[in-house]
């Protein structure tokens, strides 16, 4: 299951947008919040948004910090003009948190709402189960207070409405809060599967009758169900992690990614490792992966990433192209050949040949490079079509007098990692 942590802003928005679905009156979304760049028109902004200048405020940056409030990074009950200083102070500098530096780009405002109970509701999905965690004093101080949290297991299979959420309520609740939380627990939980998220928490969580807030909301998605329900996810984007800003590459194959009904991903690790991976499939990228890691090589890998759904020729040609240009960019510092290892398991409908074909030309065009970058290539495909593919490559490497070792399904997937870490 992948797991993409998401903006608060964002989260909010497929939760207001979603919200009437699963609750109708009997809890009202009453959240408002509004985000804020570099590029915001703030007279337009108030004109927009008439409560902005209508009560108190509360203003944060959003992008996926944690503890904002404990590293004084939350401004709370000022004026327009006050939160719009305090912005504009941060916007485009750096702050660290902890051991990690990063730039303030990114911004929310939503109405400061003093409350004296502050809850708790987090969802979060592990292999057996979904587990509710609820908590009648959430807050910053949430840890502290961990042996007021509740845990509701839901597993795997199993519906929320056969779980006891009330019997598993704090006895601190009164009888209408039991009532309210045990209706509206189900129905968050039941969004949540609908949606797909793999983690959602309200923390904290403001209630007022029937009315609900969200006073800070972290989650994430698995964003291989965006076939299934991105129409539903509002335009979501997926932003790095802070203090890590995408490179140029990583946003030009997500651009790719958009204009195709296929999966292309990449992530950088570190451009100037010797081992590199051109994978096919989610679940062979994460094997392959995993057993350079096992086999000791973690810092020597470069990149995270893979291409499936059957991608057409011209798009995996694309990857790849972009894939070798950061390969062949530079010698390794120790003088060590590079290798490429072009993985895959055993495609079920993904045209080998087809995706082969996308690489094979992409390999022609870099010859010169490879050949610089002293480039090993260790290739490993099964699926349709899989014979005259890899004739291509193994052709291919004759023509350009590099160096590839080429596999069918007869060689299993992790031993070719191991015959090419051990460069043989």
């Amino acid at each position: 299951m992948a797991q993409k942590a998401i903006r608060e802003y964002d989260a909010k928005k497929i939760l207001q947008e979603r919200w009437g679905d699963y609750f109708g009156d009997t809890a009202v979304y009453a959240g408002k919040t509004v985000q804020v760049t570099a590029g915001t028109d703030w007279n337009q902004l108030k004109t927009e948004n008439g409560w902005l200048q209508s009560g108190r405020l509360a203003v944060k940056p959003d992008q996926l910090i944690g503890k904002r409030g404990k590293n004084g990074l939350i401004l709370l009950d000022a004026d327009f003009e006050a939160v719009k200083k305090w912005v504009l102070e941060r916007m485009n500098q750096p702050v660290t948190i902890g051991q990690v530096t990063g730039v303030l780009r990114q911004f929310i405002i939503e109405p400061f709402l003093p409350q004296k109970v502050e809850y708790c509701l987090a969802i979060k999905s592990d292999r057996a189960a979904d587990t509710i965690h609820f908590s009648p004093s959430g807050g910053v101080d949430i840890e502290e207070n961990w042996d007021k949290v509740v845990s509701i297991p839901v597993p795997v299979g199993a519906s929320v409405d056969d779980v006891d959420v009330a019997g598993k309520l704090p006895d601190s609740l009164s009888g209408a809060e039991k009532d309210f939380f045990t209706t509206f627990i189900r129905g968050i939980y039941k969004l949540y599967c609908d949606l797909h998220f793999t983690f959602l928490e309200f923390n904290p969580l403001a209630v007022n009758g029937n009315k609900v807030v969200l006073l800070d909301t972290k989650a994430r998605l698995d964003d291989t169900a965006f076939y299934l329900c991105g129409k539903k996810w509002c335009a979501v984007s997926f932003p790095p992690p802070f203090g890590r800003e995408p490179f140029p590459e990583e946003s030009y194959i997500r651009d790719l990614d958009g204009g195709t009904g296929a999966s292309l991903k990449l992530t950088i690790l570190n451009p100037r490792a010797r081992i590199w991976t051109m994978n096919a499939g989610g679940g062979a990228s994460v094997v392959y992966t995993d057993t350079i890691v096992d086999l000791g090589f973690a810092n020597d890998l470069a990149n995270y990433g893979e291409y499936s759904g059957n991608p057409t020729t011209e798009f995996t040609y694309k990857y790849a192209r972009t894939v070798l240009d950061l390969f062949t960019r530079e010698k390794d510092p120790s003088g060590k050949p590079k290798t490429l290892i072009v993985g895959g398991g055993i495609a079920n409908f993904t045209d080998v040949a087809n995706t082969l074909t996308g690489i094979v030309q992409a390999l022609r065009e870099y010859k010169d490079k490879l050949k610089s970058a002293g480039a090993r290539i260790y290739l490993r495909r099964g699926g349709p079509n899989w014979r005259e593919g890899l004739s291509k490559i193994r052709d291919l490497g004759k023509e350009l007098g590099i160096p590839i070792s080429v596999h069918g399904p007869e060689m299993h997937m992790t031993r070719i990692v191991s015959m090419a870490l051990e460069e043989r």
